[in-house]
Formats: structure tokens, C-alpha cells, sequence
């Protein structure tokens, strides 16, 4: 198939119509996204988890590179040109909102004033939640502003030539292609909406939620007789419940006791019944449960444990570059191709990758110092701006000899003058 045919109306993917068809006319959010939202603002464990990658992953700012609008890979020149010409007139009244967009234009939406109603930080923060919480981000570009579209009412309407033929946003406002910005998460079963990353939580959650209100229903209703009054004779009904009635007065399971009994008749009580629940595990399978949400959200548990662990600080790099970055990646690659602009998630100042800094440093110093790199270019390795000094252009020679610098001649072992024989 050319190169040229996802712009004249040819199907770049041959099966594109049947992936439509499959995937249906309509495509919204196959999550029950309510039921997430209530573990995420009624389970402290998992609104805290979620709340840590949602606050780390929009502190991380973008640094806004060069122009890459077209992708040119694998074309000869003449065909490159040809490209350049034939969709000109194309990109410019498909995707007005994107072309011509200044680059600090860009970087005053994605890292200042994304709109003229939220700072940037409330805005990538809405835009995280929805991506744990939904598994996909919709944000619209009126070319001159970001929104954020809430994630559980998009609909997407698939194309059976051009992937997407348009969004649909609660059965009220449609929107072209060009004007959205869609990121999705990871999903086996559709190719336009991703998996939210508390959907494999969702059987742990429920369990966990179960066992606090049973707990919490236990506490509150006592449910176990604490108090048990003997009587030689039996008691009449009504004398019974009098009696009830004044020890609840005085010994209230709301206060701290549980609610009397009367064994009368000469009744004894054999056994008790005697719930612990740390003798049944109570806790202990609360903590295991709450590991397993930490482990599908991608959170290590030990960064809640606290106290003076040796194992903190390796194991919040490694949630940094597994979980906080991978999703930085994915809404930079989806800015990428949207404006045109080679974006980045800057990460020199998280002090959760230091380490991983000093050693690049390391490793740049070492490239420079043995000839390999120029010293601008080290500089740019590390995340510096390269300087404007000629000299920081230039391969150093490694001076490894005394004196190499100034006269290769010499240097080494110092020349033995010779004895006279006496």
C-alpha cells in the first residue's frame, strides 16, 4: 500500500472496517467506574495509593524539543518532498488546531495555564485520576486551550478507514478527531479503550470493604453477649425486660459494653462464645488484602510502612521507573504526536532518581574526559542547555602522559644522563 494512501480515502489498515464492526458504532467506557470511585473515597489504602501516583506523576513537568510534525522515516527524498506537498493543504484544514501552534504555546499549556479556569496542577491531576480510575484521558484543544473531558462519558465512534471517525461526549456534543487528545492505558480486548488500573483490584477491594463493615458492624451493634446475669428462679417476661432495660441503661454496648443476658431457671452457662480477632487473623488478612491492591495499582508497600527501612529508598526509584513514568511516557507520546513536538517528562529533580543522575553524570564525564563526546553534548546528556564557547564544541585528547599537551615528544620516564668514567 503507498505511503500517500491514509491521505486520498485508501484504508491504511486493511482490516480497519472489520475492527470497526467489531468493536461497534458507539464505544464507551466498559468500566463500572462508579464502583471504583467508591473504593477510591471509602478505602483509605486505596485512595492514598492512588493519590500518591496521581500527585508524583503530575509534579513531573515537560520539556518541550525540537519540531517533528512529519514522520519522514524509511522515504527517499523525492518522496519525502512529495509527502510535504501533497498533505500540506490537508494538515491544514484537517488539523488547524495542532499545525502552526507556537512551541511556547505548547509549553505554557503543558507545564503554566492549561486553560483560563485551573492552574496546571489541578488540571494533570484530574487528567491521572481519570487514567487509574478509567484507564483512558480525553482532553480537548480549542487551539488555544487544553479541557479536560471527563473520561466515563466520551464515547468513541470508530471509522472504518480513519480509526476514528469522531468522539461523542454524553450523548450531547460530538467532536472531530483533530480536536482531541485521547490517551489510553493498556487493554487486550480494544484497541481505542484502555483497562483502568484498579479494574484486577476490584475483587480484593470488595472483600476488604466487606471485612471493615463487618468490623465496623460488630463494634457498633454488639454482637457478642458481654454481660450475663444468674437467677435462682425463673423471671416473667415483663420482669425480664424490666431488668434488661435498667443494666442497658447503666452498661450500654455504645458506651463501651456489650448487651446483658439473663439466664434464669437455674440455667448455667457452659461456653462463651469468643471472637478475637487476632486469633482468627482479622488483621493480618486485612494486611494481605491491602498488599494486593498496593501490587495491582503498581504501588511497593513498604513506602507506606515508614520508619528507618533500608529498602525505602531503592524501592521509590523502582516506583518511579515502573509505575510513575511509564504513565508520563504515555501521556508525553500522545502530546508528541498531537502538536508535533518532541515532549519529555523532565525527571532531573525528582530526588527518587538522584542515584540514577549521579551515575549518568558519572557516565558522561567519563564519555567527555576519554574523547569520545564533546562536552556540549555531555551537557545536554544530563538535561543542561550546551554552552556557546567553541572550545565546548571540540573532543578533548585524553592527557593521560606528563607533558603530552604541550610537545608529544615529551613526557615518560625522564632521559639518564650518562656517567663519566673516572
Amino acid at each position: 500500500m503507498a505511503w500517500y494512501s491514509r491521505f486520498f480515502g485508501e484504508k491504511a489498515n486493511p482490516v480497519q472496517d472489520i475492527i470497526a464492526q467489531d468493536e461497534g458504532k458507539q464505544i464507551g467506557t466498559r468500566e463500572q467506574s462508579y464502583v471504583y470511585t467508591f473504593y477510591y473515597e471509602n478505602l483509605e489504602i486505596v485512595n492514598r495509593a492512588v493519590n500518591l501516583i496521581v500527585d508524583d506523576v503530575s509534579q513531573i513537568p515537560y520539556r518541550i524539543g525540537t519540531v517533528d510534525s512529519i514522520d519522514k522515516k524509511g522515504l527517499a527524498k523525492e518522496e519525502t518532498k512529495a509527502l510535504e506537498i501533497a498533505i500540506a493543504p490537508i494538515l491544514l484544514e484537517e488539523k488547524k488546531v495542532t499545525v502552526g501552534t507556537r512551541r511556547a504555546s505548547v509549553e505554557r499549556l503543558l507545564n503554566e495555564r492549561p486553560n483560563s479556569f485551573q492552574d496546571i496542577s489541578t488540571f494533570k491531576r484530574n487528567l491521572v485520576i481519570d487514567f487509574i480510575v478509567d484507564g483512558n484521558i480525553f482532553i480537548y484543544f480549542d487551539g488555544a486551550e487544553l479541557f479536560h473531558l471527563p473520561a466515563n462519558k466520551m464515547e468513541i465512534i470508530p471509522d472504518e478507514i480513519n480509526y476514528i471517525k469522531e468522539f461523542f461526549y454524553d450523548n450531547r456534543v460530538y467532536f472531530k478527531p483533530s480536536e482531541i487528545i485521547h490517551i489510553k492505558d493498556n487493554s487486550f480486548n480494544s484497541i481505542y479503550r484502555g483497562v483502568p488500573r484498579l479494574k484486577p483490584a476490584q475483587r480484593t477491594m470488595k472483600l476488604l470493604h466487606d471485612m471493615r463493615k463487618f468490623q465496623d458492624n460488630f463494634f457498633k451493634n454488639g454482637a457478642i453477649p458481654g454481660l450475663i446475669i444468674k437467677t435462682p428462679n425463673t423471671l416473667s417476661e415483663r420482669i425480664k425486660a424490666r431488668t434488661i432495660a435498667n443494666w442497658k441503661a447503666s452498661y450500654n454496648p455504645t458506651r463501651g459494653g456489650f448487651s446483658p443476658m439473663i439466664l434464669d431457671g437455674g440455667t448455667e452457662l457452659d461456653t462463651l462464645v469468643d471472637i478475637d480477632f487476632k486469633k482468627i487473623g482479622f488483621q493480618e488478612s486485612i494486611l494481605s488484602n491491602e498488599k494486593i491492591i498496593l501490587e495491582a495499582i503498581g504501588v511497593p508497600h513498604i513506602l507506606f510502612e515508614g520508619g528507618n527501612n533500608a529498602n525505602i529508598r531503592p524501592n521509590h526509584r523502582l516506583f518511579y521507573l515502573e509505575t510513575v513514568l511509564p504513565i508520563v511516557e504515555k501521556i508525553t507520546k500522545a502530546y508528541e504526536r498531537y502538536f508535533g513536538y518532541k515532549i519529555v517528562g523532565e525527571v532531573k529533580d525528582v530526588p527518587a532518581l538522584q542515584p540514577e543522575l549521579k551515575e549518568q553524570s558519572a557516565f558522561y564525564t567519563t564519555l567527555v574526559n576519554g574523547g569520545i563526546i564533546t562536552p556540549n553534548e555531555g551537557r545536554v546528556g544530563v538535561g543542561k542547555e550546551p554552552l556557546d564557547d567553541l572550545e565546548m564544541d571540540k573532543i578533548r585528547v585524553p592527557q593521560n602522559i606528563a607533558g603530552s599537551a604541550v610537545d608529544p615528544s615529551q613526557g615518560g620516564r625522564p632521559e639518564e644522563e650518562e656517567e663519566e668514567d673516572e
